[in-house]
């Protein structure tokens, strides 16, 4: 009989020992989708970001007085390659956690404050609009930009 307990804790002690590691497995796989969901939407980003930017540059909505290669490019690629995705990396990780009423505020927030630094960058000569411009374009556009990226990041997942 004894023999018998023996044997079936030992038994158990295992299974558990392996539904632990389905676990860690299931934990690693979570992880790497979410690396390749963050990954795919950083880079469809920045590849909207430069074909809007080449759209608005080419109907002079505004440009890029300064910008890295201005011989090479009309647009701001330091914005496209690299602000842009940094950005769109922090606000999935904030807005992945937050409840989706907070995560509507977060972007209404967030777009209103881009357009403050935009109209920032605009004054310290990084940024000019044509005189058609009203800053509440940025504002509408970036809020229903980060809606979307925020939609095709979870559609990946």
């Amino acid at each position: 009989m004894e023999r018998f307990i023996m044997n079936t804790v030992k038994r158990l002690k295992k299974s558990n020992l392996r539904l632990w590691q389905k676990k860690l497995s299931s934990g690693k796989k979570k992880n790497q989708n979410e690396r390749r969901a963050l990954f795919a939407t950083i880079s469809l980003v920045s590849l909207i970001g430069t074909y809007l930017d080449l759209i608005f540059v080419g109907k002079k909505m505004y440009a890029f007085p300064i910008r890295p290669l201005p011989d090479v490019f009309t647009i701001n690629i330091a914005f496209t390659l690299f602000i842009l995705p940094a950005f769109t990396a922090v606000y999935i990780q904030i807005a992945k956690h937050l409840h989706p009423f907070l995560r509507i505020v977060f972007i209404l927030l967030a777009s209103l404050l881009v357009s403050l630094i935009e109209a920032v960058a605009e004054k310290w000569g990084f940024f000019a609009h044509s005189a058609d411009w009203n800053h509440t374009y940025s504002i509408f556009g970036y809020a229903v930009f980060l809606f979307l990226i925020y939609q095709f990041y979870r559609w990946l997942l």
